[in-house]
């Protein structure tokens, strides 16, 4: 897979891609992750990226012309399954939208910034928005770490044990059960027996109904879904 994102504060994207799972992913070429900066293809002697907004009113938007030349520029090198734009009121970001996106071949992400771009480029180069919940952050570089971190961990291979990212939060509609690992006891806390037993029906028993007792208590909204 490749993803390219496309932003105005490359940097603030070099940490989460290199370090952890996602530097292992990229090393193994499981995905090919570009960062291009928008700033490149602004044409004005300043390389500014933003405008004030017609009808007047407080806050910057990001200009058309920049951000229209690089997305032509890669289209014209591949073709994309996705071209994304992080924006909190896009859809909402669920772990269904990660499982249909991990089988993608190439996706484009845009960061928005300021009081988010010109309305023209999401007519008409963007194919998907995306938010990852109800508040607003100074920039669309870490929403899109994200989304990144949340697609890439999916792809076979990318973790030691590919049966983890299968029984994670969410993927059955259903939230995790708890976990314990050594010592059995610590300060009059015991790990449940049935989990010491080696006996993996009850275990995985325990487990379905521990998952579904949690998912009633935190999140019931997943269970009306």
């Amino acid at each position: 897979m490749r993803i390219d994102i496309l932003t105005i504060l490359p940097k603030l994207l070099e940490s989460p891609f290199s370090i952890s799972i996602m530097q292992r992913a990229q090393e193994k070429g499981h995905v090919e992750i570009c960062i291009h900066n928008i700033r490149d293809y602004a044409t004005n002697k300043h390389k500014n990226v933003d405008d004030y907004q017609y009808g007047g009113g407080a806050g910057m938007v990001m200009s058309i012309e920049p951000i229209a030349s690089l997305i032509e520029k890669l289209c014209e090198e591949r073709t994309y399954d996705e071209i994304i734009y992080m924006t909190p009121d896009g859809e909402v970001l669920a772990q269904n939208h990660c499982n249909d996106l991990s089988l993608s071949t190439n996706i484009m992400i845009l960061c928005g910034h300021y009081k988010g771009v010109d309305e023209r480029i999401r007519e008409k180069y963007i194919t998907r928005e995306i938010s990852i919940g109800s508040y607003v952050l100074s920039g669309g570089e870490l929403a899109a770490a994200v989304l990144v971190d949340a697609i890439v961990r999916l792809i076979p291979g990318v973790l030691n044990d590919e049966t983890s990212a299968l029984t994670d939060s969410f993927q059955d509609k259903l939230l995790s059960p708890p976990v314990y690992t050594r010592p059995p006891e610590f300060k009059g806390l015991k790990v449940p027996d049935v989990l010491l037993s080696g006996n993996t029906k009850e275990i995985e028993s325990w487990r379905e109904e521990k998952a579904l007792e949690r998912t009633k208590e935190r999140r019931p909204d997943l269970l009306e879904e």
